[in-house]
């Protein structure tokens, strides 16, 4: 700015004043017309698909860049519907992914398939075994995502869930184990994922031979307790009481079971590892 006197320069700066104050604030005016919409997962090997609407004044499509892990997507998106190819961004199966959109005010694009990011079970058992102190050790590989493991036994006629553990995903090969709750004689153990498919993925069936003394219980025509015991002693284990109809009235983990508030009738009892028939009758 050239002025002559200090008068002239600051007259001059007066009049600048709304320019220079409109020229600061333009930026933020753009912002504040742009939204971002966003979602994340991993890559699963599909394509996103994005439906983008036209702007509230008909002229141009919402959508004005898409960016996937903070890279802009280098494809068309003027479109009503466009896909988001993520082999252009050189991505691996089980990479994480996210993606954001700017779009304008006053419209809103939309992931039609944000499922395609969320992980599947994938995993394949390179090993499984029961060691010692009854620990289930398993190793995997190819997870596609993180997922619970559920640790399964077979009771009571019935693959029962006894625990679950965390997945750790990823391609490389992961370790897990699980202190096993085991019962008397023969047990059947195995672990599996369910993805957002609904479908479930096991691992094979493992059998262990516990070294725990059978079972028995009494009386069965019950008045008031029914007692459980191991090796002639009263012994804590695992129980259900069913109805006729096969509606669970109790369950719990004690070395007896109060049945003084049930109704008379006939009764089926799990316990251990087996599943028997008791009578309640009036005292």
């Amino acid at each position: 700015m050239n002025c002559s006197h200090n008068n002239e320069c600051i007259t001059k700066l007066l009049l600048m004043k709304p320019f220079i104050i409109f020229a600061f604030l333009l930026p933020f005016f753009c912002i504040s017309q742009y939204k971002l919409l966003s979602t994340e997962g991993k890559y699963q090997g599909k394509k996103l698909y994005v439906n983008n609407p036209l702007q509230n004044d008909g002229f141009g499509y919402c959508v004005i860049k898409v960016t996937v892990n903070g890279d802009v997507l280098p494809a068309s998106i003027q479109s009503s519907n466009f896909e988001i190819n993520f082999d252009l961004f050189d991505l691996k199966i089980g990479d994480d992914v996210f993606v954001v959109i700017e779009h304008f005010e006053g419209c809103t694009p939309r992931f039609l398939n944000p499922e395609v990011l969320l992980p599947k079970s994938t995993f394949d058992i390179v090993d499984i075994e029961i060691g010692n102190n009854s620990i289930l050790k398993w190793k995997t590989k190819n997870e596609g995502g993180i997922l619970d493991f559920q640790i399964e036994k077979f009771k009571w006629n019935n693959w029962i869930s006894v625990g679950q553990v965390r997945g750790k995903g990823g391609s490389k090969i992961n370790q897990y184990n699980y202190k096993l709750p085991l019962h008397s004689g023969i047990n059947k153990v195995r672990v599996s994922q369910i993805d957002n498919t609904g479908k479930t993925r096991f691992s094979k069936t493992l059998e262990h031979s516990s070294k725990i003394a059978p079972f028995s219980m009494g009386p069965y025509s019950v008045r008031d307790y029914i007692f459980f015991y191991s090796n002639d002693k009263k012994t804590k284990t695992r129980f259900e009481v069913l109805d006729a109809y096969g509606n669970l009235l109790k369950a719990g983990f004690a070395n007896n079971v109060d049945c003084q508030n049930i109704v008379n009738g006939i009764y089926y009892i799990n316990y251990d590892n087996k599943t028997e028939k008791f009578i309640k009758v009036n005292k």
